[in-house]
């Protein structure tokens, strides 16, 4: 007799707590918030536990995402934005923002405060020194304050940077050659002190797809933990056979030159995207989860740090399809879930060696099945199509649409389609939103083609964020102007 279906969600929830029991203890995940219309707090915080995950990192400390981890015992760090350092490098401004988001939360059935992020990678070159003379002065005030108010011998401020803050020279391109960027050294040495000082450990984000993005003589395999790279790097007695320990060792060796080689350093994001790039997708992305997540449970180390124990918060939970497109195309398809939380590739959670896929979100809300697509009546070449996609991808995800991406092999009504639906759910379907002067229609039959889904959105509000994807507009304009 076949069990009921609830009944089997129920065992498969089980089995994901027994994982978590038995599996990577060192494992968090960050939960972002830019999407336009979000799974809400309550059914995340389940997701999360679920899945065993016991540690999540946020990016700010939004009350409606705290509320959502209340009484869930998740070990969580919350965060200072960037654009608040300057505020709170007066101690005044620091306290009164330890008391409204640490110690408002601090009580029995609260959340689990364990570390504060002043900042989110704020020595990254791109910002050109903005923050350099905040960020440790917002560190310090933020640890006193976390003192003074009684939490600092739980709670610890960290910076997570960007692994850009170091590097080898290129006249020695070894691991053990590795010292901090000669423009932030000064400052990287105070912070690194003052956390050594306090007891917190330094915050690293490393993306070994980074490494491969844009870099076409990179070698693919040497990305993955699974041994297929061909020549290793030989540093001396050192061999790396792929580009996440060569970089964590880089870090190591720039501590060593600053007298902190012993340093605990904790890995704040690390990830694989599945779409918007060639080598974004589902498959790269499990090889990848696969090699990290068996050496994290095995404490392997790194080849200066043998045996060690890394902690490491996967990069993400969930795609967020507001994310800024600047960097790549690949920045909104980061989850190891989709947008309303479904697995995407099997994880193997409790590093036995046997991936399983993920328990998907319970209790999604979805708007009505309904999409919006070209008018199948509308006339190749109508010169008003290509202006109405590009408004439409200037305000919704057309990622997928691009070259090698999941909907990049449509035809020219499918990318007028795809577009079309993106901007009609982004908005929650309203009737003004699939109009696209006469061009575009409402259908309630699935307007997915293939590996090209058309998805219906999620009942609920949006991300208050402004969606950068003037670069994606920019792409598209002379696409359609060639294709229709």
């Amino acid at each position: 007799m076949a069990a009921p279906r609830g009944l089997l969600a129920l065992f498969a929830v089980a089995a994901a707590a027994t994982a978590a029991a038995t599996g990577v203890d060192a494992l968090g995940v960050n939960w972002g918030t830019m999407s336009a219309r979000r799974l809400p707090p309550k059914v995340m915080a389940r997701l999360l536990t679920d899945n065993g995950f016991t540690k999540v990192k946020i990016f700010d400390a939004d009350e409606r995402t705290m509320k959502g981890l209340a009484g869930t015992s998740i070990e969580t760090m919350i965060a200072v934005p960037n654009d608040m350092l300057a505020a709170v490098a007066d101690y005044d401004r620091a306290r009164r923002w330890v008391r409204d988001n640490v110690t408002k939360y601090t009580f029995d059935g609260g959340v689990n405060i364990k570390f504060v992020a002043v900042g989110n990678e704020p020595f990254l070159r791109a910002y050109n020194g903005s923050f350099d003379h905040v960020t440790v002065p917002a560190l310090r005030n933020i640890q006193r304050a976390l003192d003074e108010a009684g939490h600092g011998a739980a709670v610890k401020a960290t910076v997570p940077v960007n692994a850009d803050v170091y590097d080898s020279p290129a006249s020695n391109p070894v691991p053990s050659a590795g010292r901090f960027r000669s423009d932030v050294a000064r400052v990287m040495a105070d912070m690194v002190r003052f956390l050594n000082r306090s007891g917190a450990p330094l915050t690293v984000n490393i993306y070994p797809f980074l490494s491969l993005y844009g870099n076409d003589d990179f070698p693919l395999d040497y990305a993955f933990f699974d041994g297929g790279a061909g020549a290793p790097v030989v540093d001396g007695r050192a061999v790396y056979t792929n580009v996440f320990d060569a970089n964590f060792d880089t870090l190591v060796s720039a501590l060593k030159r600053v007298g902190l080689g012993h340093l605990p350093v904790m890995i704040g994001e690390v990830g694989w995207p599945t779409d918007g790039d060639r080598h974004a997708t589902a498959a790269l992305a499990e090889r990848f989860y696969a090699g990290l997540l068996q050496r994290l449970a095995a404490r392997r180390g790194t080849p200066l740090r043998p045996g060690a124990r890394i902690e490491a918060y996967l990069f993400g939970l969930v795609d967020e399809d507001a994310k800024s497109v600047a960097p790549g195309n690949f920045e909104r398809h980061w989850g190891i879930f989709t947008f309303d939380g479904r697995p995407k590739f099997p994880l193997d959670l409790r590093g036995d060696g046997r991936p399983a896929m993920p328990v998907p979100a319970r209790g999604v809300e979805y708007l009505p099945r309904r999409w919006c697509v070209l008018n199948p009546i509308s006339i190749a070449g109508d010169g008003r199509l290509a202006d109405n996609v590009a408004y439409a991808c200037s305000r919704a995800d057309c990622t997928a649409l691009g070259y090698g991406c999941s909907c990049g092999a449509l035809d020219p009504r499918g990318n007028a389609s795809y577009a079309f639906n993106a901007y009609y759910q982004a908005q929650g379907q309203v009737e003004s939103a699939c109009d696209f002067q006469g061009l575009a229609v409402v259908v309630d039959e699935d307007a997915s083609q293939g590996a090209c889904n058309f998805s219906v959105q999620l009942v609920g509000s949006g991300a208050p964020v402004a969606t950068a994807v003037t670069t994606m507009a920019a792409v598209l304009v002379p696409l359609f102007l060639v294709l229709l």
